[in-house]
């Protein structure tokens, strides 16, 4: 997907509002004098842009502003490898060679390949397209935990499309499925029978209580950046696999909100979509399918929508404003319209369920008064709203706590290194962690006493502060973050913190308490002076906590740009145990290359939680990836070899594969 933002993860570009069924706002000269140019973004837009945004707009209007989805040969810049090897392949990688059994399923003990495809060859200037799968979602039916399904951004096809696998078997095998998004009705896109889509992805899954299995997943066409079709209407779609777990999609798929955008004005776009069932047997909603999102305005607003849908999936309702106002809150509003509160600039937002019913929304916002960058404290807050009718309706928002995101990556690993994005930079000397990355928050309800539970990542912590030699340092010019001592080993490091509410979601334990003094999740000794990041979270039926992550405490992760995931569990919300999940540790991506590495490695993970073990679900890069030998395939006599590559920074190139693994939860 073209996905690309410092502050949010995701990507999207679709929908707008209207009072229709299916909202949608059509392109045309009223919408051609608000044409959405990244040259005009302001500081805050810049930092929370997708990067589908940019590539839909062109690298002509990007300004300082990075392409981290490569892409070459589709209009944007891209490393190829510095060098070209047959040695790798000595061993048959079975990434790309099938199994007896017809599939490429790469595992690595206990760590299961969950996309089955092998490796399609592309051309080096194209590293990533046609190959990468990223961005992870999982979830588990909760009546039969057996039955898993999960999904990705998958470039299979080239580019970036929805990708979903599935498992009968507690996921110790998994099967690919085919997401039938090629195209949609045509209502809402000049009255045509079909809307035809380029890519898709930034999706995400739920169960309800029947046995159906939902996937949202984000379309849109990229206009004139990659081919001579200046369409740049998008759109999200919810599939529903209708009692077979999984396995085929309802054709085709229901729009939540849509945006019509034939001569490529984009004078509204939509970002990060995410997905939730109430699957509470009992709830006043249950099965009820709600669908969040960033509307990012022409005005220069981005506030965060949901819309519902009570029949399954089949229709949904117009859009609902879920981040409403707070002026004691949000106090620095950038000059910009509030027509809607004046908690204006909001992004990652994520739907969850408690078991009596009530909708809550939890959100980065970034209308705080450090947002002003008038002095060095940069941290931004996580804020929350609910609904108690079924997403009809939402409270003002509450804070959830404050937060500091990641550092700007080209300050610290110097220039080409994703600029405009934010990144996990590696200590010591070397630049090869550079893929984008924020923090984000993620929820859920304790159904044993309605606790509601937040963790979020924060880079000042009390593993990370002054104390330590990590000090916030304002921002720079594009608006991401700067601290000192984001590269000295044992001073910066990213932890995933907590914040608990025990009066549904009106205050929480976080909402007064600096991020220096908040309870981490990451509590292992070899996590200190570590960084783990890209956390989500899940509960169990009897009120146990598991969170996964990236985790760099292992071997040499942390001064080589190396990772693995852990998982943290915890039955009182204070005390965590932690344990391993990866078998080995993986190298910094490379596909999507820029002149210091891979600059796209999706933007979350996943994790599903049932009777006590856990489901984390991550994109992995392990395995090779594959070329033709450069001065092969010239002719008769000269066959096409196959290589392996070393990228510019001494790496060998690596596909983005999907991973996960049954584990218990560890509690301390």
């Amino acid at each position: 997907m073209r996905i690309r933002r410092r502050v949010v993860v995701g990507l999207a570009s679709v929908g707008a509002l209207a009072a229709a069924t299916i909202p949608v706002i059509a392109g045309g000269s009223a919408q051609a004098s608000l044409a959405f140019n990244l040259s005009k973004l302001n500081k805050i837009q810049q930092r929370l842009v997708s990067s589908e945004l940019i590539n839909a707009l062109g690298p002509s209007s990007t300004a300082s502003i990075g392409n981290d989805n490569g892409g070459g040969a589709d209009g944007a810049p891209n490393t190829p490898p510095s060098g070209f090897s047959t040695a790798g392949l000595a061993g048959h990688p079975t990434n790309y060679f099938p199994t007896g059994a017809g599939s490429c399923s790469t595992n690595y003990g206990n760590n299961r390949k969950v996309n089955q495809n092998c490796l399609n060859v592309t051309d080096a200037d194209l590293q990533g397209r046609g190959q990468a799968n990223n961005e992870t979602s999982i979830a588990e039916d909760a009546l039969r935990p057996q039955y898993l399904v999960a999904s990705n951004n998958d470039y299979r096809r080239g580019d970036g499309t929805c990708g979903a696998s599935y498992s009968t078997d507690h996921g110790a095998t998994w099967n690919d499925s085919t997401v039938p998004n090629g195209f949609t009705r045509g209502a809402n896109f000049g009255n045509f029978a079909r809307q035809y889509w380029q890519s898709g992805g930034d999706t995400s899954v739920a169960w309800d209580t029947k046995g159906n299995a939902y996937l949202s997943c984000q379309l849109f066409n990229r206009g004139t950046v990659a081919s001579s079709n200046t369409d740049q209407s998008s759109a999200f779609a919810v599939f529903r696999s209708t009692g077979n777990n999984g396995a085929s999609w309802n054709f085709p798929g229901r729009l939540v909100t849509s945006y019509y955008d034939r001569p490529g004005t984009a004078g509204v776009l939509e970002d990060k979509q995410l997905i939730t069932v109430d699957n509470h047997v009992g709830s006043p909603f249950q099965d009820r399918v709600y669908v969040t999102w960033t509307l990012f305005a022409a005005n220069g607003t981005g506030y965060i929508y949901e819309a519902y849908s009570s029949d399954y999936g089949q229709t949904f309702s117009q859009p609902v404003l879920v981040s409403g106002d707070s002026k004691a809150l949000c106090t620095v509003t950038y000059n910009l319209d509030t027509p809607n509160g004046n908690c204006n600039e909001n992004q990652f937002s994520q739907p969850f369920t408690a078991p009596d019913g009530t909708l809550y929304v939890v959100f980065d916002n970034y209308n705080n008064a450090a947002a002003a960058g008038t002095g060095t404290d940069n941290r931004n807050q996580v804020l929350l709203a609910k609904s108690t009718n079924g997403g009809a309706s939402f409270s003002a928002p509450v804070k959830v706590s404050d937060y500091f995101d990641l550092p700007n990556c080209d300050t610290y690993q110097g220039t080409g290194a994703d600029p405009g994005r934010a990144c996990v930079p590696e200590k010591g000397p070397l630049t090869r962690s550079v893929f984008r990355a924020t923090n984000y928050p993620t929820g859920v309800v304790n159904p044993t006493n309605n606790q509601v539970v937040v963790t979020f990542g924060s880079y000042i912590n009390a593993d990370s502060n002054e104390a330590n030699g990590c000090v916030p340092a304002g921002f720079a010019a594009d608006g991401n973050n700067l601290y000192s001592g984001v590269k000295t080993p044992g001073a910066c490091n990213n932890k995933i913190l907590i914040s608990t509410s025990n009066n549904g979601g009106a205050s929480f334990t976080g909402t007064a308490t600096d991020p220096r003094s908040e309870p981490m999740v990451t509590q292992a000794p070899a996590q200190r002076g570590t960084d783990q990041w890209w956390q989500w979270a899940a509960i169990t039926t009897n009120g146990q906590l598991a969170v996964s992550y990236y985790d760099r405490q292992y071997g040499s992760d942390e001064t080589s740009g190396y990772m693995d995931v852990s998982i943290s569990g915890s039955r009182d919300m204070v005390t965590f145990g932690q344990s391993r999940v990866t078998s080995s540790s993986m190298p910094p991506p490379t596909e999507f290359p820029g002149p210091k590495g891979g600059q796209f490695f999706g933007d979350y993970t996943g994790l599903a939680t049932v009777n006590g073990i856990a489901y984390p679900i991550w994109s992995d890069t392990r395995s090779p990836d594959i070329f033709v030998c450069p001065g092969t395939a010239t002719g008769p006599g000269n066959p096409p070899q196959l290589c392996t590559a070393t990228e510019d920074n001494g790496l060998q190139a690596n596909d983005e594969d999907i991973y996960t693994a049954l584990v218990g939860i560890p509690i301390r």
